[in-house]
């Protein structure tokens, strides 16, 4: 009886353990690729906008990149100006991931935008403004590299950050506006009545 006994353990043992693999969920094929996207899209924040080297943006993007803006699409020279320009303008401008998706080819990261106004793009001063925005990016990435991009934040809070700040510049300067509005008023009608006093000397 014992024999029979460890003759049926030994057939039957193996069995909760292969019913139980074959009840697990598939680990799903392209993983190694999702993460691989995922590390691709780290590279945008980590190196391009927190570093500022733009030089590696030919081995991220590909060259028929399209950045799809709400009102018209934009081609890689222009979304590089553009990240290019908000480096000039704030130079520890600091990106950090709050939550990244991959599924399929593509990638969805959510994100913060922290940095201050120290810098100078063209005419633009340097204002000490501090800012703060969340937005959301979805990348479609094939082949190792990004080929499109969807992004989106609240611009409007943005400018409300800034006109919050300066305030009080903002209202010097239209202050300044409106006395020399003012200044030039009086000088145009004093230069009006002195030449029409003069037109009268000179008819009669």
């Amino acid at each position: 009886m014992k024999k029979v006994m460890a003759i049926l353990l030994l057939i039957f043992a193996p069995l909760p353990a292969a019913f139980a693999t074959s009840m697990a969920p598939p680990l799903p094929a392209d993983s190694s690729q999702q993460d691989q996207n995922k590390a691709i899209a780290r590279r945008v924040f980590e190196e391009i906008f927190n570093q500022g080297k733009f030089q590696v943006a030919d081995e991220i993007y590909a060259k028929d990149f399209v950045n799809h803006g709400l009102h018209r699409n934009y081609d890689l020279q222009e979304d590089q100006a553009a990240a290019r320009w908000e480096k000039e303008l704030f130079p520890k401008l600091i990106m950090t991931v709050d939550l990244m998706v991959a599924e399929g080819d593509l990638v969805t990261v959510v994100w913060t935008i922290r940095g201050t106004n120290t810098g100078r793009a063209g005419a633009l001063p340097a204002t000490g403004v501090k800012i703060e925005e969340r937005g959301i990016t979805v990348w479609r990435i094939v082949d190792g590299k990004i080929r499109e991009e969807w992004t989106s934040f609240d611009q409007l809070r943005i400018v409300r950050q800034f006109v919050s700040q300066l305030k009080w510049q903002l209202m010097g300067l239209l202050g300044a506006v409106v006395i020399l509005i003012w200044v030039a008023t009086r000088f145009i009608r004093k230069l009006r009545l002195i030449y029409s006093i003069q037109a009268a000397k000179a008819t009669s």
